[in-house]
């Protein structure tokens, strides 16, 4: 009898796992990681394993590190999939490092999308990292500090990978073409095409340089144009497909049409995540980043309006709660904007990652216990409310010898306007009262030649 498939070719390997690097020196990216001296470097030198988180985005060598550790270690490498294991499969995998260990051998469990289990599987490795039969690297594309549980996160170092650069992505590029397609010509600008659809994302790279190869080879086209590349990826990604291509692409269009303030755009592309089975729970999550990133306080409404339409879509489901994510979104591009909050938040929290930690002025802490008081803790703090309009022109809130960063800088625009010029008065106060504290400050000095008689 003939065998139906015996014609059949095998499945080829996906372009994105023939191009998985076999070697620390073939990752293209993550040089604050990986160069000189830098953390991972160092600990492949030093062969000594260590439990982590790798947290960055979608294809940008988590899984690839994660498999050079456990080559570079000489260990086994155990791999699971939160989405797809359970308790069931940890116990195997521990069954596995147990197995290992008896050979003389240690393991590197691999944990990727960790974040997907909950407390109750996380808290299931802990007790084997202590032991240190296993080390433990899990991988994430979303903030361990939300997503991981504390016991585990302060037995794991967090390193924070980033999306690749151009260079990075022209490295790949190159060496993708050379293994796949060598006959196969791209001009400039359709390479350039390719790397901005990828997105810093290796994996989407190499899935659309075999996309284009296939509709190149099928259409009978050398070179390769940037029109070409268009009309090859269009069919592709035309529609918002959950956990496709298009996801980022079509969520930075939404973004970036509601900070221009063209609503007709911003409904576009929220209409088309959509139709094309986006979760309205994301896109309501993301009207609100928007609300806080690029109006602010120029209409504090608008985060009040995003969170009642995320509420409301909860109250009442698809499609009529749509609508709401629609009101917000069409608010939102309509507000006036300010980004201020957001780079004040920005230029603050990249001031304290450098700063020391500076004391706490002892006017400013709070004084329970009698030892507090005799310290000095508390003295001399003046209570707004008991001063006019509820001000204390001249009181210091920064740490001693700090000056007035000046991070919050109110745009002429909506209500910031008025905050603006609040802040001018209040500044202005404080002006006056730091000029009347010197000159009482110049009246108590003694008198040239006369002799001082305090104590």
């Amino acid at each position: 009898m003939t065998d139906l498939f015996e014609d059949l070719e095998p499945p080829r390997v996906p372009l994105a796992e023939r191009m998985r690097p076999k070697s620390l020196d073939e990752v293209a990216g993550q040089a604050h990681l990986l160069g000189p001296g830098k953390p991972l470097r160092l600990a492949f030198a030093a062969r000594k394993p260590h439990s982590m988180i790798l947290w960055g985005p979608p294809g940008v060598g988590k899984t690839t590190l994660a498999r050079l550790m456990a080559q570079g270690f000489d260990a086994e490498f155990v791999a699971l999939s939160a989405v797809f294991s359970g308790v069931k499969e940890i116990r195997e995998a521990i069954q596995q490092a147990q197995a290992a260990k008896a050979r003389g051998r240690h393991t590197i469990l691999f944990v990727d999308e960790v974040h997907r289990f909950n407390k109750a599987q996380q808290d299931a490795f802990l007790p084997f990292v202590e032991q240190g039969l296993v080390t433990f690297i899990g991988a994430t594309t979303e903030n361990p500090s939300f997503e991981v549980n504390s016991a585990l996160l302060s037995r794991a170092a967090v390193y924070v990978l980033e999306p690749l650069d151009t260079e990075a992505m022209t490295l790949l590029f190159e060496r993708a073409c050379a293994l796949a397609c060598p006959a196969l010509h791209f001009d400039e600008g359709a390479r350039d095409r390719l790397i901005g659809f990828a997105d810093g994302d290796a994996r989407r790279l190499m899935n659309i340089i075999e996309q284009v190869q296939t509709a190149a080879e099928t259409a009978g086209v050398d070179p390769v144009t940037p029109d070409f590349v268009d009309d090859a990826l269009s069919r592709n990604l035309r529609r918002f497909d959950k956990g496709g291509e298009a996801f980022y692409d079509q969520i930075s269009a939404l973004h970036k049409s509601v900070r221009g303030s063209h609503p007709d755009a911003a409904l576009y592309w929220m209409c088309r995540m959509l139709d094309g089975g986006a979760d309205p729970h994301y896109l309501g999550r993301r009207l609100v980043r928007m609300a806080v990133e690029d109006v602010g306080l120029a209409d504090p409404r608008a985060l009040e309006i995003a969170l009642n339409a995320c509420a409301t879509y909860e109250r009442l489901g698809s499609p009529e709660g749509e609508l709401a994510l629609a009101e917000a979104v069409v608010f939102l591009a309509c507000a006036a904007k300010s980004n201020a909050v957001y780079k004040a938040y920005n230029a603050a929290r990249a001031f304290v990652q450098q700063d020391g930690s500076r004391p706490v002025p002892l006017h400013l802490r709070n004084a329970p216990t009698r030892l507090m008081k005799e310290l000095g803790y508390g003295r001399a703090y003046r209570y707004a409310h008991d001063e006019s309009d509820a001000y204390a022109a001249g009181e210091r809130y920064l740490p001693e010898g700090m000056a007035e960063p000046g991070w919050y800088q109110p745009v002429p625009r909506g209500l910031e306007i008025r905050i603006a010029e609040k802040l001018a008065r209040l500044r202005a106060l404080d002006r006056d009262a730091d000029a009347r504290c010197k000159g009482d400050a110049a009246r108590d000095e003694p008198v040239s030649g006369e002799a001082d008689d305090r104590p």
